[in-house]
């Protein structure tokens, strides 16, 4: 297994309404949440977990109500129908990169290590980190560091990205790091966070492709079947709140005479359940987790 799974038993829990059910995990890595589904269904119940990175394909499980689907899971619709599958009981997303993803430092995501500038989690697509890095034009990498990043200095870190790739390309995530040496070393951590973050949602197309599962997961989810995603930062929580409460992602839905929208999902509670301290001092992935439900109404 790649990590303990985060709010484990309380995401399953939520998911797992019908034990005779078919479920779809789309973030499988290291089995840890799809393990766990299968335990809780009766022989008939059925689960398709989905995953790009090749990687994630030897943790593969021996079961016979069990799938592996190859693939990013914004294909998560015609990828099930492939099996004959139109609709479902349950749909989880644990989001993010996999502490097997971190650790493995030729992958270029961690900021411990000085590795090649990849940050692919499909090793197979033709970008990756030094390609966003060493020719997106100045306006764009500003952007994807302001928006992704969110770092009030965006504009700043691209300009000098341009300027030094001008006299040598940047190929690794160590010399990426010593462009910006000069920052105080309290900082340094969360700095590098924030800008390998917006790499790396920019290589991976990360947040289109959550709209674009969230959207199919309402298509393919029966009445009263659950949504439950995990995340870890402020701009993935924030889509999934949002299309949660309203089945969008920016703007105001419709509203009647009276002031009332349809409604796509009923939440199981307002606010984001988050793991207790136990789960954060044995598991610090677990420390920024946010996990939201809806039953589809």
């Amino acid at each position: 297994m790649y990590h303990n799974p985060v709010l484990l038993t309380k995401s399953v829990d939520d998911l797992v309404t019908n034990p005779a059910g078919t479920y779809v995990d789309v973030t499988f890595g290291g089995g840890g949440h799809s393990g766990e589904i299968l335990r809780r269904l009766t022989p008939e119940g059925r689960l398709y977990s989905f995953d790009q990175d090749l990687d994630a394909l030897k943790n593969t499980i021996a079961d016979q109500r069990f799938t592996l689907v190859n693939q990013n899971f914004r294909f998560l619709e015609n990828s099930l129908l492939m099996y004959g599958v139109n609709q479902v009981d349950g749909v989880l997303a644990d989001l993010g990169v996999s502490s097997h993803q971190f650790d493995a430092a030729e992958r270029g995501f961690s900021t411990r290590s000085d590795a090649p500038l990849d940050m692919r989690m499909n090793v197979q697509q033709s970008i990756d980190a030094k390609k966003v890095i060493n020719e997106y034009e100045e306006e764009q990498l500003a952007d994807l560091f302001y928006y992704y990043g969110e770092l009030r200095e965006a504009r700043k870190l691209a300009r000098e990205i341009v300027h030094h790739r001008k006299l040598n390309p940047i190929n690794t995530t160590g010399e990426l790091k010593n462009l910006f040496s000069y920052i105080p070393q309290f900082k340094q951590n969360k700095f590098f966070a924030q800008v390998f973050q917006a790499i790396r949602i920019e290589v991976n197309q990360e947040l289109e492709a959550l709209k674009e599962m969230l959207v199919q997961a309402h298509r393919i989810l029966k009445p009263g079947g659950r949504l439950v995603v995990i995340s870890y930062h402020s701009l993935e929580d924030r889509l999934v709140k949002r299309f949660l409460k309203n089945g969008m992602f920016e703007g105001e839905p419709s509203r009647d005479i009276y002031g009332n929208f349809s409604k796509t999902f009923e939440l199981l509670q307002s606010k984001a359940f988050v793991p207790d301290n136990d789960e954060i001092e044995q598991n610090s992935r677990a420390r920024s987790a946010k996990m939201r439900v809806g039953t589809k109404l």
